[in-house]
């Protein structure tokens, strides 16, 4: 089942269950798939690449925002970040811990040959593709860093 389908039918149960946050969660959800499925050049469908990077990109956005938030002091905007991160995260799959991570990490750094800082470009391409979705950038990215020095 298609991601858009399966937000479509999450909004419906929303609806039916009044779940306001949950609701606003899926509808921008939904927004960016058709935003995206919209844009020029686009073929009307998204491949599941797509769908994981758009959802990838939203949960960031509310981390960032939840982190501003706390900053602030501003508990009530907070919590309406946070509650709409745990629905793109449901959607999301399911995230390494840093141990995974390092693992994944040592294992690809081996597999391309990587010898020291220079390398880290290498590294981080192929890392970025095998752990989309889960594991944060930054987290791989510090990860490099401290392996390759």
């Amino acid at each position: 089942m298609s991601l858009k389908t399966q937000v479509e039918s999450g909004i419906k149960d929303a609806m039916r269950a009044k779940d306001q946050d949950t609701l606003r969660a899926l509808r921008a959800i939904k927004s960016l798939i058709l935003l995206e499925e919209t844009k020029g050049g686009a073929s009307g469908e998204l491949s599941a690449d797509d769908e994981l990077k758009l959802l990838t990109k939203a949960a960031k956005q509310r981390r960032e925002s939840a982190d501003i938030y706390k900053t602030q002091g501003r508990a009530d905007l907070l919590e309406k970040e946070e509650a709409e991160l745990a629905v793109i995260e449901q959607f999301l799959p399911k995230q390494l811990t840093e141990d995974e991570v390092k693992a994944k990490l040592q294992e690809i750094i081996a597999r391309v040959g990587a010898s020291g800082p220079s390398d880290m470009g290498k590294v981080m391409g192929v890392a970025t593709k095998e752990l989309a979705g889960q594991a944060e950038g930054r987290v791989v990215s510090t990860l490099v860093k401290a392996l390759l020095a």
